[in-house]
């Protein structure tokens, strides 16, 4: 059978053999005392919530968490999103699957993304911050995963080269806005830009399926980035000549401790210096952007004037391209 990708999926559809990866699984238990299967089946063009009614811990046992199956079923409407009603499940050889249609990659072109990253990098004036921007620099495998990785495992910039293109971004945005406040740091800011989500590269598993490795669980990219600026300044104070300023250390440190901003999103401490405060907003900026306008990319009802909920925005977006701006 032909693959029907899930963003193309439409409530009415059945599919005989469909194969999706399983990126989550819960048993649960119904008003009633029955048991089903919640479970969050994905490809390369989105997610989509399956269930699998008058289930069993045998069948529960029988879907691979971050693993494929193949699936027979219906695709319904619940309260305004799609839902894949599973009938039955079959296992599958994994050497048959074809990951291409399982991990989506950057539409943009990596080597030149690179190359601009490396330019805005190359900016930085302050000798001790540019040495240990230079350490991550030459740490060549950490960079080939930093060109690789995606951003995130769901929400924004979940795909192959998700993290550089995001970075990318961001420091665009540090470029544009930051000039405009002489009085926040620009070198700073590039560096935490740079450096604020680099641990994603280990926090991040990405060969057949995008999730969580055992040190992304354990410690979280957060604490993996600022471990690694504690590493490098050591290797920046050689290179200079001279003991690295540990103010420089710190202030970087707490950029990548403090971007998400909010103790409940993660950020173990609030941003407490400009620099910080910077970094926080543009993030999100471009994180919030990127969900946004792919929420709208996505929907597959093109006659709706709104998309479906979205959990991370907390609301529908309005689609219509008022002014036609948005390349088709």
């Amino acid at each position: 059978m032909a693959r029907c990708f899930i963003a193309d999926m439409q409530p009415g559809n059945h599919f005989d053999d469909q194969v999706f990866m399983i990126a989550s699984k819960d048993l649960r238990t119904t008003g009633q005392g029955s048991l089903y299967i919640h479970a969050v089946i994905t490809d390369r063009s989105g997610q989509m919530l399956a269930r699998i009614w008058q289930a069993n811990e045998s069948m529960y046992n029988a879907l691979p968490e971050g693993g494929f199956i193949r699936l027979k079923g219906r695709v319904e409407s619940y309260k305004g999103s799609n839902q894949f009603i599973v009938d039955a499940i079959r296992p599958v050889d994994q050497a048959t699957v074809d990951l291409t249609e399982f991990l989506r990659r950057t539409d943009a072109d990596v080597d030149k993304l690179w190359a601009r990253v490396v330019e805005i990098l190359g900016k930085i004036k302050h000798p001790h911050v540019a040495a240990l921007v230079r350490a991550f620099l030459d740490d060549a495998e950490l960079m080939e995963r930093f060109k690789l990785a995606p951003a995130a495992v769901q929400l924004h910039h979940a795909y192959l080269g998700g993290l550089l293109e995001h970075t990318c971004a961001v420091l665009e945005l540090a470029l544009v806005t930051i000039p405009k406040y002489p009085k926040v740091s620009l070198d700073l800011v590039l560096a935490g830009m740079f450096l604020h989500d680099i641990g994603k590269t280990a926090e991040l598993a990405y060969d057949i399926s995008i999730r969580y490795s055992d040190p992304g669980q354990l410690l979280g990219h957060i604490v993996l980035a600022s471990t690694w600026i504690e590493q490098k300044a050591e290797l920046a104070a050689t290179a200079l000549g001279e003991p690295f300023d540990e103010r420089i250390k710190w202030s970087l440190q707490h950029i990548v401790v403090a971007h998400h901003g909010r103790y409940e999103f993660g950020s173990p401490k609030l941003p407490a210096t400009p620099e910080a405060i910077a970094v926080h907003h543009l993030d999100n900026l471009d994180a919030k952007l990127a969900m946004c306008l792919s929420a709208i990319d996505s929907e597959p009802d093109d006659k709706s004037s709104w998309t479906s909920y979205n959990r991370a925005l907390e609301t529908k977006m309005f689609m219509p391209d008022v002014l036609g701006i948005r390349p088709h």
